[in-house]
């Protein structure tokens, strides 16, 4: 990771984990996405939330917000959880796209 990349993501307060065969858990708060490494930058994943099933996609069913994680563990995600998943989404892309 360039240390122009390192520096908007920590202006952003997102975190970068688990840097791996290129592939990078990125974080803030609650919020998460994976993203892959490639030629041009950073490929991102849908994004979600860390919740008690571990890492959990925000997806939608008939116009309502859920969380699905590994194990098909569901939970209904709120408004305010789903304005935050969006806005790390939009400030993640933000950063990379520079």
């Amino acid at each position: 990771m360039s240390p122009e990349l390192a520096a908007r993501l920590e202006e952003l307060r997102i975190q970068w984990f688990a840097s791996e065969k290129g592939y990078t858990f990125f974080a803030r708060e609650n919020c998460a996405a994976i993203g892959h490494e490639q030629a041009g930058g950073y490929s991102i994943g849908s994004s979600g939330m860390m919740t008690e099933s571990g890492f959990a996609y925000l997806i939608w069913r008939d116009d309502c917000p859920f969380f699905a994680a590994h194990g098909s563990s569901e939970t209904s995600a709120d408004p305010d959880q789903v304005e935050a998943v969006k806005r790390f989404s939009a400030d993640l892309k933000q950063a990379l796209a520079r």
